[in-house]
C-alpha cells in the first residue's frame, strides 16, 4: 500500500538522477505526482522556479518546499520515510554506502563516462580508462553479495542502477566500450539481479528514447564545437 504523500517529481522518464528518486520513492511506498519535463527545453519557467542554481532535473516539492540534487534528495527521502530503510542500520555501513555514492557521481566515474562519450582521442581514452578503473572497484565491492546493500536493493545499488541499463546506451552512442561482464563477472551478476527487480523494470525508459536524449546530447556538442 502506497503512503499518500503531498509530494511532487518534477523530472524526465529518460533521466538517470531522476530515475533514482522513482526507485525509491516506489520502494518505500511513497505516493507522489510526476510531473514530466521537456528532455530537449528542460529550462521551463516551473523548473526554473523551483530550481534556480541549476535548473535541472530531479527537483522535489514536498509540502510547498523544493529540493533539488540526486543524492540530496534520497537522503531527504530516508529520513522523511523510514518506513523500508535504504541506508544500512549500522553507522559504518551508511557511511561507507554514501562514500561510494560520491565515488560514482564524482570526476572518476559519471564525470569520466561524460569525457568518454564527449571526446575522441586521448582525452577519450583517458575516460575509458578512468571508467574502466572504477569498474573494477566497483566489481571488488560487489564481491559475495547479491546486491551492494546486501541481500535487498538499498540506497547503493539505486546510485549505481545507471550502470545497469543507461552505460549501454551511452557506450552505443558514444561509440566506445568499457563494461564487459567477462572483466567484472561479479558487476554483471549485480546487472541481472538490479534489472529483474520488479519496480526496477517498471519504470525503465525504453531504449530508443534512451539512445534519442544521448544522441541529442552529442549532436548538441558537436555542434558547438563547429
Amino acid at each position: 500500500m502506497e503512503e499518500k504523500a503531498d509530494l511532487k517529481l518534477l523530472g524526465t522518464k529518460e533521466s538517470i538522477f531522476t530515475q533514482r528518486i522513482v526507485w525509491a520513492l516506489k520502494l518505500k511506498g511513497i505516493d507522489y505526482e510526476f510531473i514530466e519535463q521537456n528532455f530537449i527545453n528542460r529550462s521551463s519557467p516551473l523548473l526554473e522556479e523551483l530550481n534556480p542554481v541549476y535548473k535541472k532535473v530531479p527537483v522535489i516539492v514536498h509540502a510547498g518546499k523544493s529540493l533539488c540534487e540526486s543524492l540530496v534528495i534520497l537522503e531527504y527521502i530516508e529520513e522523511t520515510w523510514p518506513l523500508n530503510p535504504l541506508l544500512p542500520v549500522d553507522p559504518f555501513d551508511r557511511a561507507s554506502a554514501r562514500f561510494w555514492a560520491r565515488f560514482i557521481d564524482g570526476k572518476q566515474f559519471y564525470e569520466a563516462a561524460k569525457k568518454a562519450f564527449f571526446s575522441s582521442g586521448e582525452t577519450e581514452a583517458e575516460g575509458i580508462e578512468s571508467v574502466a578503473e572504477g569498474l573494477q572497484l566497483l566489481e571488488g565491492h560487489i564481491i559475495g553479495k547479491k546486491f551492494f546493500g546486501g541481500e535487498t536493493i538499498g540506497y547503493l545499488d539505486i546510485v549505481v542502477g545507471w550502470i545497469a541499463y543507461w552505460l549501454q546506451y551511452i557506450e552505443e552512442v558514444g561509440e566506445f566500450k568499457a563494461m564487459d561482464s567477462r572483466n567484472y563477472p561479479h558487476l554483471h551478476a549485480w546487472i541481472n539481479n538490479f534489472i529483474q527487480v520488479l519496480v526496477i523494470q517498471e519504470s525503465l525508459p525504453k531504449p530508443d528514447a534512451v539512445k534519442a536524449v544521448f544522441r541529442g546530447f552529442k549532436d548538441a556538442a558537436l555542434g558547438g564545437a563547429n
